[in-house]
């Protein structure tokens, strides 16, 4: 009998080891599967933070000459900028490009709370029938003439000419800069003859053809036609719609009435 007591002995100690590991492996189990949940709680509320928090920032640059950061800011002050994954771009870019003088924009957003806008503006080259001016690619707009830098030549037109308009001015300014001229004023009629007014105030009537070698032919003849001014005058317009000659108006050099 005292021999399977001695037997049992080993058989309770390795049944007491088994116990302990089974409870060491479900508390450490359960720890896990607490930290887990603990890690989870606190990455969804840095997370849920993070996603709430506003753009706070906002980067203007750009080629402005013309539009101002404040009228910028006053086309997003609707904008809701509380929520920067929220924020919508496409929404911000078409505020901004409805704004006057702006061609082009791009909006992006950078981490963390920032919002960059790049804007480009028109180019006018020349104001259109009043109201309107013309850019570099012969598309009419409307802006504010207040903020222009500089003078620009006036074109005159039926509506849909305006790049036909553009087109000839620049070849035509190229021939007359030679004789150190410009242009000043274009109009283009509705039966699409030209007349260009000079920027020495005076006046040419090309006709509807042959607009490129009738201002060479202005260009040849017009040093001439100044050396036969009488004194007190001056050459009021000259009317190349002929095709071997010419006709001079002249117009005194005080009131600029024709006689």
């Amino acid at each position: 009998m005292e021999i399977a007591a001695e037997q049992q002995l080993p058989l309770r100690e390795e049944i007491s080891k088994l116990h302990w590991s089974f409870w060491l492996g479900v508390a450490f189990f359960i720890a896990v599967i607490v930290g887990i949940l603990t890690f989870g709680f606190f990455l969804n509320k840095k997370m849920s933070a993070e996603e709430s928090a506003p753009v706070t920032s906002i980067a203007i640059a750009g080629e402005m000459p013309y539009t101002t950061r404040v009228d910028i800011e006053g086309a997003i002050e609707k904008v809701n900028l509380g929520n920067f994954f929220n924020l919508d771009v496409n929404d911000v870019q078409q505020k901004v490009a409805m704004l006057p003088w702006v061609y082009s924009v791009s909006v992006r957003k950078k981490w963390p709370n920032e919002l960059k806008i790049y804007v480009v503006d028109q180019k006018p080259i020349a104001h259109w029938n009043g109201d309107f001016l013309i850019n570099a690619n012969g598309k009419a707009f409307q802006a504010d003439v207040q903020r222009l830098v500089k003078k620009l030549p006036a074109f005159y037109g039926p509506e849909g000419s305006e790049l036909i308009a553009l087109e000839n001015f620049v070849n035509l300014n190229k021939l007359l800069d030679f004789s150190e001229l410009a242009i000043d004023e274009l109009v283009l009629t509705e039966r699409f003859a030209w007349q260009l007014i000079l920027n020495d105030g005076v006046t040419i009537n090309l006709g509807r053809d042959n607009r490129v070698e009738r201002i060479q032919r202005f260009m040849d003849i017009y040093p001439e036609i100044k050396l036969q001014k009488k004194e007190g005058q001056q050459v009021d317009y000259v009317d190349l719609r002929y095709d071997t000659g010419l006709a001079v108006g002249w117009k005194t050099a005080n009131n600029k009435e024709r006689v």
